[in-house]
């Protein structure tokens, strides 16, 4: 294979990538909706409750692949509605912990359950091996994502 055919490759799969991120984040606003919840808010609960400890903000912006600010924006709505709850941090004084609250924790789980009759809906006709060939290919990636420079490719 050609550099050129392999780029030309992993290009129309970015764009396919762009295009389900998008289609995700459709899905997951109505998923969450009746919650009264978005995909964003939904992301950032899950980065707390996956990681079984309060979180900062930069800690969840980095699991999710949001902007701190962005972060910061749905932390914010989220506090305000008590789903979640600050916590000094010892290791930053301006960068406080966020723990889901009882209610935060509920949120989460009524959303997992939505997620779960969903997510088999959408892997029921494909192949488990296909699903982790796709899994290797994005992780490697990602992987190259963090070690190439985008203003710099051949440093």
């Amino acid at each position: 294979m050609t550099q050129l055919v392999k780029t030309e490759i992993l290009t129309e799969l970015l764009l396919t990538v762009f295009r389900i991120n998008g289609k995700l984040l459709q899905d997951g606003d109505v998923l969450t909706a009746p919650l009264g919840l978005t995909s964003a808010r939904w992301q950032v609960l899950g980065a707390i409750a996956l990681s079984g400890a309060a979180q900062t903000v930069p800690d969840i912006a980095g699991k999710m692949g949001m902007t701190r600010q962005g972060a910061q924006k749905q932390v914010d709505r989220l506090q305000a509605n008590g789903l979640l709850a600050s916590r000094p941090n010892p290791r930053h004084k301006r960068s406080p912990l966020y723990a889901l609250t009882d209610e935060g924790t509920r949120a989460y789980s009524a959303i997992s359950e939505r997620y779960s009759k969903w997510s088999e809906a959408l892997s029921d006709p494909l192949e488990q091996e296909l699903l982790e060939k796709a899994m290797y290919c994005l992780t490697a990636i990602e992987a190259r994502l963090a070690d190439v420079d985008p203003t710099d490719p051949k440093s």
